[in-house]
């Protein structure tokens, strides 16, 4: 399945901008169990064809699933078609602007935590393998370094001596009150990706100013 975007949060948070059909996405988080068109048009005073539209959206935007049931109980020939019914998705869906990827941070500091809990390393030590694996994976998921920064919402920007500056702290508000953990965790993360996607003799060092990210991106030959 292909990876869930920021575009595509949006994309969903849109489709909930329709109060009617976040009246509709609302009953069915409130439902006992699987609902039909007939029931949510029944339940909310809709048209059946209405309700059929606003579900199916819903669906597309992977905010609710679908699966199909008989609801008269019986099988075989003259038992009719089965009813498509509409359940809330596991998704979550958020948005934050400028980006923000807090999620990853506490990915990465979970895994930490119980890599150290496994080995007995120290949790520092940890942090920093688990953020260079994870680096590692975005360098190979990725196409080029700008795109791997890119997506993650660092906000590169290519200055006049090649050094890259990021203009966008993904883990801004942990940054703020946990400065050496995270810093040292962007180091970490983004001295892998720099490794598996920039020219060779890149070098991700820490460079913090205000406003902006704390890693600077070097180009070869740079100190």
């Amino acid at each position: 399945m292909k990876a869930r975007t920021e575009s595509d949060s949006v994309s969903a948070v849109a489709a909930l901008a329709d109060s009617s059909r976040r009246g509709v996405y609302e009953y069915i988080l409130e439902a006992d169990g699987p609902v039909s068109r007939d029931d949510v048009a029944g339940a909310l005073g809709m048209v059946r064809g209405t309700a059929a539209f606003h579900l199916d959206r819903l669906a597309r935007e992977e905010l609710l699933t679908v699966s199909y049931r008989r609801l008269t109980g019986r099988s075989g020939p003259g038992s009719g078609r089965p009813t498509k019914l509409y359940a809330p998705a596991v998704r979550e869906v958020s948005v934050s602007l400028p980006q923000r990827h807090y999620d990853l941070a506490a990915e990465l500091l979970a895994a930490a935590v119980e890599n150290s809990h496994r080995t007995g390393t120290p949790v520092e030590e940890s942090l920093r393998r688990v953020a260079a694996e994870a680096g590692n994976s975005i360098g190979k998921d990725a196409d080029s370094l700008e795109q791997a920064l890119e997506k993650y919402g660092f906000k590169p920007e290519t200055e006049e001596d090649g050094s890259i500056v990021l203009q966008n702290c993904p883990f801004h508000r942990l940054s703020q009150r946990h400065t050496a953990t995270i810093c040292g965790l962007n180091l970490d993360l983004l001295s892998a990706v720099t490794g598996k996607t920039g020219p060779e003799g890149c070098t991700a060092v820490l460079d913090p100013a205000p406003g902006r990210c704390c890693v600077r991106i070097l180009p070869p030959d740079r100190d």
